[in-house]
C-alpha cells in the first residue's frame, strides 16, 4: 500500500508535518513497515481540502486531529 502526503505549502500550513508524523509513528507502532510505504509529494492540487493525503489511488483529506482514526478506518483495515 503507498501513502502519499501532500507537503506543499497550503497543506504544511494545515499541519502535514503533524500528519505525517502521526503517520510515522501509527506505522511502526502497528509493524506495518514492510506493507504500507509512507511518502510526500507536493501539491496534490485539492488545496482547499487539505492536508492532502492519496492511499494508493484514493483521495483523503486528513487533519493532525483526525490521523489515527483515519489511519484505523483507511489503512489498518485496508491491508
Amino acid at each position: 500500500m503507498k501513502v502519499t502526503v501532500c507537503i506543499g505549502s497550503s497543506c504544511h500550513i494545515k499541519g502535514s508535518h503533524k500528519v505525517v508524523e502521526q503517520l510515522q509513528y501509527l506505522i511502526a507502532e502497528e509493524n506495518l513497515g514492510d506493507k504500507v510505504e509512507l511518502g510526500g509529494t507536493f501539491c496534490m492540487g485539492n488545496c482547499q481540502k487539505g492536508v492532502c493525503v492519496m492511499v494508493d489511488d484514493t483521495f483523503f483529506s486528513v487533519t493532525p486531529d483526525s490521523v489515527k482514526d483515519f489511519f484505523e478506518e483507511n489503512i489498518k483495515k485496508a491491508l
